[in-house]
């Protein structure tokens, strides 16, 4: 364990962090990374200038004693802590196209100020680029897995965080998009339903159980109820 001499006598610098990350924010942060990767936005967009302070995804990645103080050392898990945070609402991720090959991800605090900086981005007002002649589009991004979700499903645990993470890493995304959706229209908001589609999708082909492109029918969704209790 690497040792703190302690602060300085004097003056130091500090770094402003809004009342409502204790009461609002810090009690639901369970993970470590992202409180890590949390505590480093505000201070790093604290030294910046200007109204619009944003991080971007390169120059996160850059910062060896943020990447290499993670739980797993390393940009896999910078990218995990990202998603956590967007996920929970306290960053915003903005995708621009640089030019036709080349793709950079923009990070802002969840502010007032922030919310603007997107707004303005989506609507071409204003870019971070620092190179106006360059070609700039405003990627759509599609919601991570996290907030979809929370969005159909309902509020994300540390353990659901954990499972949705596993699930993406064994089955393909756009078969977690469906199952979700599927568990939508069949009016079975539940991870176990959207796991047992999963699983039968794995075991017997996705095409044979859901037809092609056709929505679940009622002999099915009670397959798939039937297989929970199994």
């Amino acid at each position: 364990m690497k040792g703190f001499a302690g602060f300085p006598k004097g003056k130091t610098r500090v770094t402003p962090v809004p009342n409502l990350f204790f009461s609002e924010l810090l009690p639901y942060i369970d993970n470590l990374d992202e409180l890590k990767l949390t505590l480093y936005c505000f201070w790093n967009l604290g030294l910046k200038e200007g109204d619009l302070r944003y991080l971007s995804h390169n120059e996160l990645q850059m910062d060896k004693v943020l990447v290499d103080n993670f739980d797993e050392p390393g940009v896999p898990a910078l990218n995990q802590a990202l998603e956590r945070a967007c996920a929970r609402g306290t960053l915003l991720k903005v995708n621009i196209a640089m030019t036709t090959d080349k793709e950079e991800q923009y990070y802002f605090l969840n502010t007032p100020k922030g919310r603007s900086a997107v707004e303005s981005i989506a609507k071409g007002d204003w870019t971070p680029n620092s190179h106006p002649d360059d070609p700039i589009s405003v990627v759509v991004e599609r919601p991570n897995i996290f907030s979809i979700y929370e969005q159909n499903i309902g509020a994300l645990t540390p353990l659901m965080a954990d499972k949705l993470i596993e699930a993406e890493r064994e089955f393909p995304d756009i078969w977690l998009r469906e199952a979700i959706k599927l568990a939508v229209e069949n009016n079975a908001r539940s991870w176990s339903y959207v796991d047992a589609i999963l699983k039968r999708w794995k075991r017997e082909g996705k095409d044979s159980q859901h037809g092609k492109g056709r929505s679940d029918t009622e002999k099915t969704r009670r397959k798939y109820l039937e297989y929970l209790d199994s």
